[in-house]
């Protein structure tokens, strides 16, 4: 059974004219080693959450809007807003915004005559619509985003032409273009930039941009996403960019480890606008995440994850919770888009390849019957760039595993990925996450007023190949526990308890179901 929405009547929550507040009992388990054993501890804490039903008029500004994913994403929602269909050979095409798991994805709110009641995931709390998103950004490249839709080549032609009035006079501002960062090949796209190497002249032009944006358009918040180059990483300097001030002192002086990314990261910060990296480079060095706490901004990353490795992540958590060992993951790519043009540069690749790299790691970890510590299974990753493919990226696999009494069991997958229409639908997720993030309030233990959740925000893992996560927690990787995070939160903040599939009321025996179905004595 599917509904559109829904209201939850529990003592444990209440809806205001500004709030909807939960009280929720979080339970975990500790464990402890007592006389050499290990006892597994129940626990439970009780937390208040609240969540500000106001939905703000939403900005989102792209850093390399004149890319594929940025042109994709402007098109996707344009396309939506006017409810424009296009002709293609297999009919007419309707638009969606298919692949959103905020916007195209159910959860099971609760039972009706026995049977699975499915809503919207985002009917749960008041959330931005995508169609209602003001669009802005930054490229290095001075197209209008119509040509820019043109040259990437995503859309099918009937779309464009449509499209075309309505993108022709939308130019992105000038951006960063330091040529050390990104691949040579891109020099000859960079011809809307802004003058100079005077880094704390950048950085006040693009804090004076998100001003310009928000204050022109009457927005009441403004998200910043990076869906630009890639680039190469940064060193990590002491006296550099290990601390907030040093960082700040380092753009002052233009210092030369500074990276574009980071830049537009520090100016979002310094404007109180989340800020989300969606590519590989290590763009919160250690003094921009101190600087986002010392604001308490949101931040958020690393890399999109659309394709490969979100089915990696699924195939390497399957294998390993099914007491097979993967022994050897081998991932082959080619992609003949701009993204892959960048990547044919090492620099570039070594960024992608530590992100794709690191996904099975806490699978791994999770399980000492299979891996022994230290033992983990080989992992090679290679991208390749080939022009006559364009945006259809093709991803192959090989995942070998030691199975019973010794014998192998190889599995190879072939996977054509449309790289743009993957990725954007994980642009409108991660800035509707993280606007909705800015929302929720929790207290819990001894504090006594409302606070937000750390500014690292982990809860955007599931659309990020490489989870930022606040110092000296753990990674999880695995997409079902990502996903299962962000659902129990929402769940969380409605009093509900966390999803577990238990379906006890459906395994009783028949002799015992009716005093079992009873109301329990007290």
């Amino acid at each position: 059974m599917f509904v559109e929405k829904f209201r939850v009547d529990a003592p444990n929550l209440a809806y205001t004219s500004e709030y909807i507040e939960s009280e929720y009992v979080y339970k975990t388990s500790q464990v402890e080693v007592i006389d050499h054993e290990a006892v597994v501890v129940p626990k439970e804490q009780k937390w208040n959450f609240r969540t500000e039903r106001n939905v703000p008029k939403l900005g989102v500004m792209l850093v390399g809007w004149g890319g594929n994913n940025g042109t994709t994403v402007t098109a996707g929602i344009l396309a939506n807003r006017e409810g424009i269909t296009w002709r293609t050979k297999e009919g007419v095409a309707h638009p969606n915004y298919y692949g959103s798991v905020v916007m195209a994805s159910t959860v099971c709110v609760g039972t009706m005559n026995g049977e699975d009641v499915f809503a919207p995931m985002h009917s749960m709390l008041p959330m931005v619509h995508p169609n209602d998103l003001v669009l802005d950004g930054w490229d290095i490249n001075g197209a209008s985003l119509a040509e820019a839709m043109r040259r990437a080549k995503v859309l099918d032609y009937d779309l464009q032409r449509q499209l075309d009035p309505l993108m022709a006079d939308i130019k992105p501002r000038k951006s960063i273009y330091y040529p050390d960062f990104i691949a040579a090949n891109q020099e000859e796209r960079a011809d809307n930039v802004l003058e100079g190497n005077d880094k704390l002249k950048h950085l006040e032009q693009l804090r004076n941009d998100i001003r310009e944006f928000k204050s022109s358009n009457e927005l009441d918040k403004v998200v910043v996403l990076w869906t630009a180059n890639t680039e190469r990483y940064s060193e990590i300097l002491p006296g550099v960019n290990d601390t907030a001030e040093n960082l700040m002192e380092a753009i002052k002086q233009s210092h030369e480890e500074v990276a574009p990314s980071t830049i537009f990261a520090v100016a979002s910060i310094l404007e109180g606008c989340p800020y989300i990296n969606g590519s590989p480079q290590n763009t919160f060095v250690p003094g921009c995440i101190e600087l986002a706490e010392k604001y308490n901004v949101f931040i958020g990353g690393d890399d999109f994850k659309s394709g490969q490795t979100k089915f990696k992540s699924v195939m390497a958590d399957f294998l390993v919770q099914a007491g097979l060992k993967p022994t050897a993951i081998v991932s082959y790519n080619h992609l003949g888009n701009n993204d892959g043009k960048n990547l044919s540069s090492p620099m570039q690749f070594r960024s992608k390849e530590i992100s794709k790299s690191n996904v099975v790691d806490d699978v791994v970890a999770s399980n000492e019957i299979l891996y022994k510590p230290g033992e983990h299974p080989n992992h090679v990753v290679v991208i390749k760039y080939v022009p006559a493919v364009s945006d259809s990226k093709r991803a192959m696999d090989e995942y070998t595993s030691e199975i019973f009494m010794g014998g192998k069991n190889t599995l190879v997958v072939h996977n054509t990925c449309e790289d743009s229409l993957l990725a954007s639908p994980l642009i409108l997720d991660l800035v509707l996450l993280a606007e909705l993030s800015t929302r929720i309030e929790y207290k819990t233990g001894a504090m006594s007023a409302f606070d937000t959740f750390h500014p690292v925000l982990s809860l955007l893992s599931y659309m990020l190949k490489a989870p930022l996560v606040p110092p000296g927690t753990p990674v999880v990787n695995a997409l079902y526990k990502q996903r299962c995070c962000i659902e129990n939160l929402l769940r969380a903040c409605l009093g509900l308890a966390p999803e577990n599939n238990l379906r006890l009321e459906h395994r009783l025996n028949p002799r015992s179901a009716h005093a079992a179905c009873a109301p329990s004595k007290i």
